[in-house]
């Protein structure tokens, strides 16, 4: 789907097809040296894999969510979840390459994931999980309408499927925004 307001850019769900390349997208947003030529890198606090093929390839086949893909030019560039969750929809796995942040891909991508969510469940709220030491992209979030709730959920500390702590202090913040 083309829109006018994101010449360019391709939004569609996922495919099979896609998922080696959307590992190599998150991965490179958010682990290891690469992640650093963007903001949202996470290698300063958490080590190891963010996700892997299996993962990518379960939110895919899940029947309540989509992984929208985004290209430019045929490349993925950037990705997000949505996830049908009753009377909201969650938002997570959000990826922008790490050369392409800060010239405000994420606004448009957040923007569309949001349309996407209302159209197709007609929900009127969007949740998502954010790591609360990430004062810098809890901050970005504020800024598109997302509020904290103060409400906090354990980091699944031991399981490495989603990454290896550097630090003893991680746990997700539950962020939710009223979608007009």
């Amino acid at each position: 789907m083309h829109s006018a307001a994101t010449p360019g850019l391709t939004f569609r769900d996922a495919t099979d097809a896609d998922v080696d390349a959307l590992v190599v997208l998150i991965e490179s947003a958010y682990r290891g040296d690469a992640s650093r030529a963007g903001w949202t890198t996470e290698a300063d606090i958490l080590e190891g894999q963010r996700t892997d093929p299996e993962g990518v390839l379960e939110v895919i086949k899940s029947r309540d969510s989509r992984l929208l893909t985004v290209e430019r030019d045929g490349l993925v560039v950037a990705c997000c979840q949505l996830e049908h969750r009753g009377d909201h929809a969650y938002f997570g796995m959000f990826a922008v390459s790490p050369t392409l942040q800060g010239e405000g891909l994420g606004k448009i991508v957040i923007a569309e994931a949001e349309r996407q969510a209302r159209a197709a469940w007609g929900i009127s709220e969007m949740h998502m999980t954010v790591i609360s030491v990430r004062e810098d992209l809890i901050a970005w979030y504020e800024r598109r309408g997302y509020r904290r709730t103060g409400q906090m959920s354990p980091f699944p500390y031991g399981d490495e499927r989603f990454g290896i702590p550097q630090r003893a202090d991680l746990q997700f913040e539950l962020l939710v925004k009223k979608l007009g």
